[in-house]
């Protein structure tokens, strides 16, 4: 507990430091970097993706579609790395398909560009109108979620909420992690109503709150049964005391897509 917490703090920290200190291009390179490794455990510590050169491949190839969307931002590039991943997979399947079926290249493709675009929303909402702290607003309200769940669930907990796929968690503690993330967002629009040009309504907070939290909860389950599925108990050690980057990121992975999704159609300052 205390290297998890020791850790906790020095990666907030960091993340402090790449948003408000370092140029931009810090957190772009982090955020693609993370697509990378969160690509490799999917496909390679999880053993969904057999050979060893595909699983390479794959996390060199989603490094390089995260980049090309944070440097480049071209659409038509992306679309082009990404169209370009899928032949290849194909090709590769159908020169291998004695040892490689098609849900190795599904799971392929999910690690490379499926996963990658749905973290890349951190740093679409950071190139919004305020983003340098709208960025973190999913965050909050995938990680506030789960902290409040925890006590709640430690707490109140008697009704498991998904004894298999993850004993200790309870419907008491999902209840009180939706509840602690309406009051956490709501709290963080607060402080950037007062001390900043963003304008977020209330409600829109309570909007993203509720939502972030509910899905969160869906993403972590999600993850939780990939790994129960294939025997493991986190996918990596990156972060000490945390697991890898599915473990520390499975909430954020849902969380960040929805997030950006309510700013663009709820919010004036998403621009």
């Amino acid at each position: 507990m205390k290297t998890r917490i020791a850790f906790g703090v020095c990666g907030f920290g960091f993340v402090l430091l790449a948003l408000y200190v370092f140029p931009p291009v810090v957190l772009y390179l982090c955020v693609s970097a993370l697509c990378g490794m969160a690509c490799y455990e999917l496909t390679g510590a999880t053993g969904l993706v057999q050979e060893r050169s595909v699983v390479l491949s794959c996390t060199g190839l989603a490094v390089i579609y995260a980049l090309s969307e944070t440097l480049v931002d071209s659409t038509v590039l992306s679309e082009l790395i990404s169209l370009a991943i899928l032949v290849s997979l194909f090709l590769h399947l159908l020169h291998k398909h004695q040892k490689m079926d098609f849900s190795q290249l599904a799971c392929a493709y999910f690690g490379t560009v499926v996963l990658p675009s749905l973290l890349l929303s951190l740093v679409r909402i950071f190139d919004m109108k305020g983003g340098e702290l709208l960025i973190l607003l999913p965050l909050v309200a995938a990680w506030g979620s789960d902290t409040f769940a925890y006590f709640t669930g430690v707490r109140f907990g008697r009704h498991k909420l998904a004894p298999v796929i993850s004993p200790k968690k309870t419907i008491e503690g999902s209840v009180g992690g939706v509840v602690g993330s309406v009051v956490l967002m709501m709290g963080a629009v607060t402080l950037f109503n007062y001390h900043s040009a963003i304008d977020l309504p209330y409600w829109v907070a309570a909007i993203l709150g509720a939502c972030g939290a509910v899905v969160g909860q869906l993403g972590d389950l999600a993850f939780s049964i990939i790994k129960r599925q294939n025997g493991m108990k986190d996918y990596g050690k990156i972060f000490p005391g945390h697991g890898g980057v599915l473990d520390r990121f499975d909430s954020v992975i849902f969380v960040a897509p929805v997030v950006e999704l309510l700013l663009r159609m709820l919010s004036e300052n998403a621009v």
